[in-house]
């Protein structure tokens, strides 16, 4: 029990903030773009509470802990938040900006990476051990945040990749590939279940592991 409580104070800042700012992003970059939905909602916002989903940002991310704590060996934590309601239509150029708003999300779990990154060649340097505190929160940090943005760029709707791939289908193909979406979810849970999510995401932690290496 103390080591999952300690795992839950390592992980929990990573976490909320990673997928907070994601939301965040969402809605920062539809509002530049047109869309101010998010803006008026109060969802442009670094305050968490604005943004957790009670199963998503807490219940779901307490028992993948708790379920790699019990059966052992690694795992992987995620989650998500409450999602930023963005008006498409509202957009300047709906379709090809739907793009940029997007990528903002797993843009913005880069670069959380990357200061994570930043904090523990920081703390390595200031002469920090392994077992510090603030070394595996930063650890985890990196972790959680490359997670989320491989997750995210998945080229499946609901998930970012798929608006983005969305945006960069010809018209008839995009809106052929939208009847993906109600299945989305499912597809995605089967795919985590079978171990199979993972092949996929390995190309895009790979890629997000390269540029984290550059700051370490």
């Amino acid at each position: 029990m103390e080591s999952l409580i300690q795992t839950i104070t390592v992980y929990a800042l990573p976490v909320l903030f990673g997928i907070t700012l994601h939301e965040a992003a969402h809605g920062y970059v539809a509002r530049m773009l047109g869309d101010p939905t998010a803006y008026h909602a109060g969802r442009v916002s670094l305050n968490p509470v604005r943004h957790i989903d009670p199963i998503g940002t807490i219940v779901v991310p307490l028992a993948l802990l708790f379920s790699t704590k019990l059966l052992g060996g690694a795992g992987v934590l995620f989650g998500w938040a409450k999602p930023v309601p963005v008006d498409w239509s509202r957009l300047r150029r709906p379709k090809k900006d739907m793009l940029w708003v997007a990528l903002a999300g797993p843009a913005s779990n880069l670069f959380m990476a990357i200061l994570w990154a930043l904090s523990l060649r920081l703390l390595v340097e200031a002469g920090a051990g392994p077992n510090d505190f603030w070394v595996r929160m930063a650890i985890a940090g990196v972790q959680v945040n490359l997670v989320l943005m491989a997750l995210n760029l998945m080229p499946l709707p609901p998930l970012d990749g798929g608006r983005i791939v969305f945006s960069l289908l010809p018209d008839r193909m995009a809106w052929q590939f939208s009847r993906i979406e109600p299945y989305g979810m499912v597809i995605l849970i089967v795919l985590m279940l079978t171990g199979v999510l993972w092949v996929f995401l390995q190309p895009l932690l790979l890629f997000g592991q390269t540029i984290i290496r550059w700051f370490l």
